[in-house]
């Protein structure tokens, strides 16, 4: 919610990557996130090295993660990013023949190792670029990070937005 409240202040739309289990457990802020109009993406069911699963375990780990997002949202996500950004040739199969686009990130800010608000803040400024996917997760130092992030990236004539739109260039 505090991260939701920094994005609904700046007018910001983003793409949250849901894994199957969290939503499982989180049902109402899943809602919450979706209701805001953020866009969700399947991050698998539960956080598999998905480049050491075979056909049927990818596809899976992706559907099992589908329908709970689908239950709770109504919506089927179209977007699959592969926990530790480990996939195979038969993790882009899987994600296809499910009518998934795979997504991979530009920038990995490592903020769940906590390495302070000034580390995620730079790591951002410092490589951003047109059409850079940045990596983040909900930590206190993220929260932090984020309206200070935000407001130099518009300065910079930057747009954030959803991945979604930007791939279709809006």
């Amino acid at each position: 919610p505090p991260l939701l409240r920094v994005f609904e202040e700046k007018n910001v739309k983003i793409t949250f990557f849901i894994e199957g289990r969290w939503a499982e457990k989180n049902p109402e802020l899943l809602r919450l996130i979706d209701g805001k109009g953020h866009e969700i993406g399947n991050h698998g069911y539960s956080h598999a090295h998905h480049a050491k699963l075979s056909l049927e375990q990818n596809i899976n780990e992706i559907k099992d993660a589908e329908s709970i997002i689908e239950k709770i949202t109504g919506k089927k996500p179209l977007l699959f990013a592969p926990p530790y950004g480990e996939f195979s040739d038969l993790t882009i199969k899987a994600a296809e023949s499910l009518n998934y686009r795979v997504i991979m990130w530009s920038i990995d800010t490592i903020d769940w190792k906590k390495p302070g608000v000034d580390y995620i803040v730079n790591k951002v400024l410092k490589k951003a670029g047109n059409g850079k996917i940045v990596l983040m997760h909900p930590t206190e130092d993220t929260v932090k990070a984020m309206p200070v992030i935000i407001e130099n990236l518009q300065k910079q004539g930057y747009k954030i937005t959803t991945i979604t739109d930007l791939l279709s260039g809006e």
